[in-house]
């Protein structure tokens, strides 16, 4: 081995670790730029402070939604509650307000349903008479036969048909010749009220247009008119007698005559009261008089 050989492994030995020591301090100065990167606003965040902070935000999200939740329930509480309370002071108003009434109507030595009706009028007492018969007859809920049922279910139907005034007026200032909306705008119920179901007389209805003539004839008709199928409902009208039908169809599917109890065999008791009393002397009997009834329904008995 020559002299020459160790001075040049020593000086790549020398070389290596000036490499090394170089590549030292440039990760060094990296992680310390690194640093100094995360503290600053606009540097980038480390995964563990990114973690941190969605948690944090969560955490956030989590609290303004119970805040949230919690006010509105709150809100709503007070809602019912305020209703409620008003409902209630309304009543006792009402109350108060009678029995100051009926105190002042005593001290004057008057009779407080006599001066109550003084406040109605005869169309309105004519009106309350009306409800009272027709509440009496309805209050026969016996089975007659089938003709009387098919009535009531009639009767029954007519309270929610609402007549439409407006194209009856409408049709009506067509046939009488009458400019549009002057029955309207004069808001009298005698044009209504007074309506023929016969018709006017020919020298009452004198058309002058053939437009007039045939409202005349379709709003006033009788045995001889030769005017039929001609009605073309609205489509508010088929609209409500397609829901009518819906709602007979599903009140009909929940309609039952299944009784209770009707598992339990024999019917021994006229009433629930007794049905209940009947069940309780069984519970305590039934083991001493089942044979002797066993007996009398096989006719055995001595």
């Amino acid at each position: 081995m020559s002299a020459e050989e160790p001075s040049t492994i020593s000086q790549v030995a020398e070389a290596a670790e000036e490499f090394v020591d170089k590549m030292t301090g440039v990760e060094a100065e990296e992680a310390e730029e690194e640093g100094e990167g995360s503290n600053k606003p606009d540097g980038k965040l480390t995964m563990e402070e990114r973690k941190a902070k969605m948690d944090e935000l969560r955490k956030r999200m989590r609290t303004s939604a119970q805040a949230n939740r919690a006010s509105v329930i709150e809100e709503t509480t007070k809602a019912k509650v305020s209703a409620r309370e008003t409902a209630r002071l309304e009543r006792h108003r009402k109350l108060a307000e009678v029995l100051r009434q009926k105190a002042d109507a005593e001290e004057r030595g008057e009779d407080v349903e006599r001066a109550k009706n003084w406040e109605y009028t005869i169309e309105e007492n004519d009106e309350w008479e009306k409800k009272l018969a027709r509440k009496a007859r309805r209050a026969d809920f016996e089975f007659h036969d089938d003709a009387h049922a098919a009535r009531r279910r009639y009767k029954k139907d007519l309270d929610h048909i609402k007549p439409d005034l407006h194209a009856y007026n409408k049709q009506k200032e067509i046939a009488l010749g009458l400019t549009p909306g002057a029955l309207s705008k004069a808001g009298s119920s005698s044009d209504i009220t007074s309506f023929n179901p016969n018709g006017p007389s020919s020298s009452q209805l004198v058309p002058t247009s053939q437009q007039q003539q045939l409202a005349a004839e379709s709003l006033y008709r009788d045995a001889n008119t030769l005017l039929y199928a001609d009605s073309k409902p609205t489509e508010d009208a088929i609209d409500k007698v397609v829901a009518k039908m819906n709602k007979d169809i599903d009140k009909k599917s929940k309609f039952s005559r299944k009784r209770h109890n009707e598992d339990e065999g024999d019917i021994t008791y006229i009433n629930e009261r007794n049905r209940v009393f009947n069940k309780k002397i069984a519970r305590y009997y039934d083991k001493y008089t089942a044979e002797i009834r066993a007996s009398f329904e096989r006719g055995t008995a001595l």
